[in-house]
């Protein structure tokens, strides 16, 4: 979709006490061929060193860059979501994690696919504990191929190729509802259409499955940006789990009576 037609650009980026990797991602935003026109920081209560690093970047972008902070009350991921759309000025959201950096290319892969009434949905590259180490330590952006030492899954994410993208991203997986929050994109009247994220869920999990379910059943078609709109995502031990089984019960419940709108979701901070 042609960049004067979607309108002004936000891109989410969530993060929680995290502030080696939240540096690369952000320096990998610096370096995208198409900038967005803001960047909204989500802040899952992160201590003041956060707010640090932030304020420091805040100096170097070249876009205003939002920190929108709440209090630790637990991994409550899907109402700080919320919030930041809610602060956000853009007519298109791209939403990214802070544990992940990005391809130079990932805005204008997913602007290249974009369109009122469908949602974009990325792939990833997972790193391994050495690799992201090293990069973390370096505080720097590296390139990722396929062949790159320490990639602890998903190889194939990392190759770059537009013309099969293209070709690909109307026909991949058309039939599976997935989404995923640390990589994915959408019109914001779209989002507010179905309500945007449930704040039923707390702890790991579900929310952006919940999401992309949501979508597709008010009317919504999927694009997935396979060879294309890469992340890579940086190691860590997995937390928060809590509520994994709790919250996966209640997405299926939801999905069984093909909900569109949620009922406890972004409306309260319009």
């Amino acid at each position: 979709m042609n960049r004067k037609d979607l309108g002004k650009i936000s891109v989410i980026v969530s993060t929680y006490n995290r502030c080696d990797a939240l540096q690369v991602c952000l320096l990998s935003l610096f370096k995208q061929t198409v900038l967005p026109d803001e960047v909204i920081i989500g802040d899952d209560g992160s201590t003041e060193e956060t707010a640090s690093l932030i304020a420091r970047l805040q100096e170097q972008a070249p876009f205003p860059i939002i920190h929108v902070w709440h209090e630790d009350k637990g991994f409550r991921l899907a109402m700080m979501r919320n919030k930041c759309v809610a602060r956000s000025t853009g007519n298109y959201i791209i939403e990214i994690d802070g544990d992940v950096f990005l391809h130079p290319k990932l805005i204008a892969d997913h602007l290249r696919e974009a369109g009122r009434g469908i949602y974009v949905k990325g792939g990833r590259v997972n790193l391994g504990k050495e690799l992201t180490e090293e990069i973390c330590k370096s505080g720097m952006v590296r390139p990722i191929h396929v062949w790159t030492k320490g990639i602890e899954s998903k190889p194939e994410n990392a190759i770059h190729c537009i013309w099969l993208a293209r070709f690909l991203a109307p026909r991949y997986r058309r039939k599976r509802s997935a989404a995923l929050g640390c990589n994915m994109s959408f019109f914001r009247e779209d989002f507010i259409k179905v309500n945007g994220y449930d704040e039923f869920y707390e702890g790991w999990g579900s929310e952006d499955i919940d999401l992309g379910k949501r979508l597709l059943n008010s009317g919504c078609r999927k694009r997935y940006l396979k060879f294309a709109g890469i992340v890579y995502h940086l190691w860590h031990e997995d937390k928060f789990m809590y509520n994994k089984t709790k919250n996966l019960q209640y997405m299926r419940m939801l999905d069984e009576r093909k909900t569109v709108r949620c009922t406890n979701g972004v409306d309260k901070y319009l």
